[in-house]
C-alpha cells in the first residue's frame, strides 16, 4: 500500500463556519492550476473559506506568485523534481510529516489537492491529520499516463470529493472510475474579466506584418508548440508571440529556423503578467495535444480576443466555431494553419467574435462563479466530520 497503512485521524469539531481551506502545489512551473488558485485563495469573501498554500517547488518564481498575490503561504523550501523526488516525497516520512504539521497548526478543515504531485503526499498528511481531502483535475494526465495512475488512483479512492474543470476532464475521470460519480463536480475555470478587460486592437496592425497570434502556455511536448510554429510556416504575413518557458525552448527555436520562421516567432519567456502582449495580438492560439479547459485561453477572449485551436480536450467547449474562434478540422499543423489563415481575412468577423468571446466568459467562466462554486463544495464537505459517510456532492455542477 502506497505510504503504509494510513488511518484517518480524529478531527476537532464541530467546524468553524468558516472552513480553514490548505491548497497543496507540488510543482516546478506556474500555469494554469497555479494561476487559478491565486484567483481563488485571494477571494475568501466569494469562496466563504480561509486559505492557505503548502507549497514545495524547485521554482523561486512561483513561491514569489503566491507572496506576491498576499497568500498566506507555507514553503517548505527549494526541492528537487524528478522521478526520484517524486517517489519519495510520495512515498518517504519527511514531506508527508512536514505537510501534518503545516495542517495541524493551521487547524485546516480541508485538503485541497491541485497537482499530481501533490495527490499521494497530501492526502496521506490530510488522512493522518484528520482533514477532508479534495481534488481538482486540471488535466487529464493522472488518468491516462500509466506511470501516474496506480499513485493517482490511491489518493482518488480516498478523496472526499473531486472536482473537474471542464465537462473534457469530468468524462475521463469517470471513464476510468464510475464509482466517484456520487463525489464528483463540474466548476469551470474563471478569470477576472475586469483584470482582463477589453483592450482594442491598434488598427494599424490589423494586416501585413503586424498580425500576430498569440500563444501562452509551458514550452513541453503536450503544448504542442512545435504544431503552432510549424502552421506559421504555412501563414505568410503572420507572427507569433510565445508566452512561456519549460525545457522545449531551444528545441523550438531551432525547429523555428530551420523552417524559415525564426524572425516571425518572438519568444517572450515567462510574463507574470501576460495583459500587454495578448493586447498586441489579434488572435489567441492553441495548439496543444491535450488541454482541460485553458486558463489563458478564457483570460484572451476577455480580452476580446477570438481563438484558433486544435480540437482537443476540453477547448471546444471554449471554442464555438464561428462564434468565438475556429476549430480546426484536423490535429496537424496543416489543418490548423488553414483557420489561421480564415482568422486573418476579416477584421469584422475578428472583431464580432472578440465580443462573442468576452460574453461567454462572463457569462460562464467568471472567477466570481468559479470561486462561488467551490464555496459550495467546501461547505458540503465541511458540514460533516471526517469519520462520517462520504457526503454526496456529485450532482452536476457546483457554479
Amino acid at each position: 500500500m502506497i505510504g503504509g497503512a494510513v488511518q484517518r485521524a480524529p478531527a476537532p469539531w464541530p467546524y468553524a463556519a468558516r472552513p480553514k481551506v490548505v491548497h497543496v502545489v507540488v510543482a516546478g512551473e506556474i500555469g494554469g492550476a497555479e494561476r487559478m488558485l491565486v484567483d481563488l485563495a485571494s477571494r475568501p469573501e466569494l469562496s466563504g473559506a480561509d486559505h492557505v498554500v503548502a507549497l514545495m517547488t524547485p521554482n523561486p518564481a512561483l513561491s514569489r506568485l503566491f507572496r506576491t498575490a498576499g497568500l498566506a503561504l507555507r514553503d517548505r523550501g527549494p526541492v528537487s523534481e524528478n522521478p526520484a523526488a517524486f517517489l519519495w516525497r510520495s512515498l518517504g516520512p519527511s514531506d508527508a510529516a512536514w505537510l501534518e504539521g503545516v495542517l495541524r497548526a493551521e487547524r485546516a478543515d480541508l485538503v485541497h489537492l491541485h497537482t499530481f504531485g501533490s495527490q499521494v503526499v497530501g492526502t496521506r498528511a490530510a488522512l493522518r491529520a484528520g482533514a477532508r481531502v479534495l481534488r481538482t483535475e486540471h488535466s487529464s494526465r493522472a488518468y491516462t499516463d500509466a506511470s501516474c495512475w496506480p499513485f493517482s488512483r490511491w489518493s482518488l479512492a480516498r478523496a472526499d470529493g473531486v472536482v473537474a474543470i471542464s465537462h473534457h476532464i469530468r468524462a475521463v475521470v469517470l471513464a476510468r472510475d464510475p464509482t466517484v460519480s456520487s463525489r464528483l463536480l463540474l466548476v469551470p475555470n474563471g478569470v477576472d474579466t475586469v483584470r482582463f478587460a477589453c483592450r482594442p486592437c491598434d488598427p494599424a496592425r490589423e494586416t501585413g506584418e503586424g498580425f500576430s497570434f498569440v500563444l501562452v502556455g509551458r514550452l513541453e511536448r503536450r503544448k504542442g508548440v512545435d504544431t503552432a510554429i510549424e502552421a506559421l510556416a504555412a501563414v505568410p504575413g503572420a507572427r507569433l508571440d510565445v508566452v512561456g518557458d519549460g525545457g522545449e525552448r531551444r528545441s523550438l527555436e531551432r525547429r523555428a529556423a530551420a523552417l524559415g520562421v525564426a524572425g516571425r516567432v518572438r519568444f517572450h519567456g515567462h510574463v507574470d503578467d501576460t495583459r500587454d502582449v495578448l493586447a498586441r495580438g489579434q488572435v489567441a492560439l492553441c495548439s496543444s495535444r491535450e488541454e482541460g479547459l485553458g486558463i489563458a485561453l478564457l483570460e484572451a477572449m476577455a480580452m476580446e480576443r477570438p481563438v484558433v485551436a486544435l480540437p482537443v480536450g476540453g477547448l471546444p467547449e471554449l471554442v464555438v466555431e464561428g462564434r468565438t474562434g475556429w476549430l480546426a478540422q484536423a490535429r496537424t499543423s496543416e489543418a490548423l494553419a488553414a483557420r489561421m489563415r480564415d482568422a486573418m481575412a476579416d477584421p469584422t468577423i475578428r472583431r464580432t467574435m472578440g465580443r462573442a468571446a468576452r460574453a461567454t466568459v462572463i457569462d460562464r467562466y467568471s472567477v466570481r462563479a468559479m470561486c462561488e462554486g467551490y464555496g459550495a463544495v467546501y461547505a458540503a464537505l465541511a458540514r460533516t466530520r471526517p469519520s462520517d459517510p462520504r457526503p454526496v456532492i456529485g450532482s452536476g455542477t457546483a457554479s
